[in-house]
């Protein structure tokens, strides 16, 4: 009974942690686009970007739009991709949105008068705080929904759609300011955005193959097949050194998923012996597919 409250208490605690570090995340990304990319007058990609042109061509607030997509985005994923498909994402997109109503009457002018400057900025800030919030499992929804309805029915990859997506609402704000320069900043936000965010990520969303010793190797074999959603082949091996029988778990995960084995590990058995190596490609269920 103490193990199983325990463990309840730990699993909460990573929960509580999880949600938190979240929060951290999605105020960076609001503050990010309240303090340099909408008092300059230019966008960004997402839903986030829709909700700007907007307000410059209507006045409509950010959070109100943005919350109106989502909340349609989410019930369209809903039906489609099923209850379960992101609990962290429908969180994401209720704290964001109380974030862009809080903020948003806050900095008229942009705090750099330099347009180049302000997407910069902008552009790292919310790649940062991207990063924070996917590093832990979440999503501000919007594009991110729309690309895994269209992956479900086409093999076309979520980054492609998403992609396209940016560049036809960027474009958009050409036709709310008929200038070019705010549309050509608007595609360097974009650009940056990403950049900031694979830079924080360094790589967690490449693959990696892990392999570990632990005498507890059921329980982490069990751990990264249920909550990792990850297959595990157990290996047999020997010790040279103490001449000892060993099982060696094989399994190859997402890097941002290591994160979480990692400390899963650390808690049950912090002697384990683990090694992770970098690949150049996985295909198979729930990785790549075979494209020839």
């Amino acid at each position: 009974m103490f193990t199983k409250m325990l463990a309840a208490n730990r699993n909460l605690a990573r929960i509580i942690q999880d949600y938190s570090i979240m929060t951290f995340g999605l105020f960076l990304f609001a503050m990010a686009w309240e303090l340099f990319i909408i008092p300059a007058q230019i966008t960004g990609g997402g839903v986030t970007g829709v909700s700007a042109v907007v307000y410059y061509a209507t006045g409509i607030p950010v959070s109100v739009t943005y919350l109106s997509i989502n909340a349609v985005l989410v019930l369209i994923g809903i039906k489609v991709l099923g209850a379960n498909f992101g609990m962290k994402t429908i969180y994401s997109i209720g704290i964001l949105t109380a974030f862009f109503a809080i903020f948003e009457n806050m900095v008229r002018e942009p705090l750099v008068n330099d347009l180049f400057l302000s997407s910069v900025i902008g552009g790292m800030l919310s790649g940062a705080g991207l990063g924070v919030v996917f590093s832990r499992g979440g999503s501000t929804g919007g594009t991110d929904i729309i690309a895994m309805i269209v992956n479900k029915y086409r093999n076309v990859s979520p980054g492609r759609v998403i992609m396209l997506c940016d560049v036809i609402i960027i474009g958009s704000v050409f036709l709310v300011f008929k200038s070019v320069d705010k549309m050509v900043y608007g595609y360097v936000v974009m650009w940056v955005m990403s950049y900031g965010l694979d830079s924080f990520l360094s790589g967690a969303n490449r693959s990696a193959q892990m392999f570990i010793v632990s005498k507890e190797y059921e329980t982490i074999a069990e751990f990264i097949n249920r909550e990792a959603g990850r297959g595990v082949t157990i290996l047999d091996g020997k010790g040279w050194y103490t001449k000892a029988d060993s099982k060696v778990i094989m399994s190859v995960v997402r890097k941002k998923e290591s994160g979480a084995i990692f400390r899963y590990i650390k808690q049950i058995d912090p002697d384990a012996f683990i090694s992770m190596g970098s690949v150049m490609g996985v295909y198979g269920k729930g990785f790549d597919n075979i494209k020839l």
